[in-house]
């Protein structure tokens, strides 16, 4: 009977397993993402549902371990169902970093329960995942958390370094691969807790000097650190679901953090030695790249757009600060009404992480057709009549076509080749690399300053004035 209760079980697992492969795979494109989100919470749903029977059915919990998994239940969900509710889009970015975190914690303390279970008799098939469990698991959490101040604006977002820092680093990483090797030869508690103290010293001190251009691309690194933790929590105690889903969770990671840096043309070494750039700035340009800075008024954008054959909308970040994704959608209904070929140009790091822009144009509910990558979408600028670009910075800066900028080299969206350029900005602020975008002083292009949800609404509004 437990030898046909145990098959069962195991076949849930692979179920549940399978269930995320699938649902990873309809993730890749917006179309069928929610399926794919639907898919994979049916999969984790019979994962808990299996586990919590293979507890009951082992006896492992007794009352007051029930009532502490009960707790941990009603607070974790209870916080997930307010986080999902009332996080705002522009604020996902430090909620999948405390996401990562709290993975990350863990799956470590998962894997030193286990550890302290077996005690003396701890062999190297335990000993070793759980000390790559601490190591990984604590880098996750100490730099997760930093991560998500830094993008919260808490702890400032540019690049902070202190004399020596990368020599503190490599001791630092140095003393927990080697303490972590002692403590495989010669297990104990104390030595392990040397190991998860260093551990957490390093995941500070490797994210804080990263700069908040760079952030999107530590998120999903540290993401891939939470899956690998959690993988490796699973071998300590056993779980081949958990390890299933931690090594899923770490390689689809690892491979959009390689997508993500590819995206900027920068490498994993460099990001992690130093970034670059600080939070969106609201000073001014310099006198002299500022000089050929032309401003537009909403009526005279409006005859552009209105009597236009072919406009491409390219959002950024200040689209999502605005919350503006139903005005931009508006506009384009009203102007796709005309007769004017109106399509949405996606840069992979757009925003502040993978997908940003594309679940943001989804909640109001644009095609999926409209919204073109960067390599699809860059021909067609030189025959667009008009490109309005609503708070993109850094990913639409001729200077990434020149060497000896914070973005030479970085793949961008070709704006400059349209007929006109329309910006909506509320200034002419910096991004992320902290540098001039030289796209504002062409003469082909027209700043509307305004917040973006006023901007497009103004915007709107002109147009239907000039149509009626």
């Amino acid at each position: 009977m437990t030898g046909t209760f145990n098959t069962i079980i195991q076949l849930i697992y692979l179920a549940a397993a399978s269930c995320f492969v699938l649902g990873l795979h309809l993730m890749n494109t917006p179309a069928t993402a929610r399926r794919g989100n639907q898919i994979s919470i049916a999969g984790m749903v019979a994962a808990l549902a299996a586990t919590i029977a293979l507890v009951i059915h082992q006896g492992t919990a007794n009352m007051t371990g029930w009532i502490v998994i009960g707790a941990g239940a009603l607070v974790g969900g209870g916080l997930g169902l307010y986080a999902a509710r009332t996080v705002k889009m522009t604020a996902m970015p430090q909620l999948v970093s405390i996401f990562n975190a709290v993975g990350g914690g863990a799956a470590a303390l998962v894997a030193i329960r286990g550890y302290l279970t077996l005690g003396a008799a701890v062999g190297a098939s335990i000993s070793v995942p759980t000390v790559l469990d601490v190591i990984i698991g604590s880098v996750t959490f100490s730099g997760s958390i930093i991560a998500a101040g830094k993008l919260q604006g808490l702890i400032t977002s540019a690049p902070v370094t202190v004399p020596g820092a990368r020599i503190v680093n490599l001791v630092l990483a140095l003393f927990a691969v080697g303490g972590g090797a002692y403590v495989i030869a010669s297990p104990g508690l104390a030595d392990l807790s040397a190991v998860i103290a260093a551990a957490l010293v390093f995941g500070v001190s490797m994210v804080m000097p990263i700069g908040g251009a760079d952030m999107p691309v530590v998120i999903s690194l540290l993401n891939a650190f939470t899956g690998t933790a959690v993988a490796m929590a699973g071998f300590v105690i056993g779980s081949v679901g958990l390890i299933i889903a931690g090594a899923l969770v770490g390689a689809s990671g690892g491979i959009l953090t390689k997508l993500m840096a590819d995206a900027m043309n920068r490498s994993l070494a460099n990001i992690m030695l130093g970034g670059f750039g600080a939070a969106d700035s609201t000073g001014v340009l310099t006198a002299g790249a500022g000089a050929g800075v032309q401003s537009i008024a909403a009526d005279d954008a409006a005859i552009q757009l209105a009597y236009a054959s072919k406009v491409i909308i390219v959002p950024g970040y200040g689209l999502a600060a605005a919350q503006a994704q139903h005005e931009v959608a508006a506009l384009a209904d009203l102007l796709e009404s005309r007769g004017v070929e109106v399509s949405y140009a996606i840069h992979p790091v757009a925003g502040r992480m993978p997908g940003h822009m594309n679940v943001l144009l989804a909640e109001a509910n644009v095609p999926y057709p409209l919204l073109k990558e960067m390599d699809e979408i860059n021909p067609e600028f030189a025959r667009t009549d008009v490109a309005l670009v609503i708070g993109a910075n850094d990913v639409t800066n001729p200077a990434a076509r020149r060497p000896g900028t914070a973005i030479s080299g970085m793949p961008i969206l070709d704006v400059d080749a349209a007929k006109s350029i329309i910006v909506i900005k509320r200034s002419m602020g910096h991004g992320y690399a902290g540098i001039d975008n030289e796209l504002y002083t062409n003469p082909k292009t027209s700043m509307l300053f305004s917040d973006a949800k006023k901007g497009l609404a103004e915007l709107t509004a002109s147009v239907k004035m000039l149509v009626s």
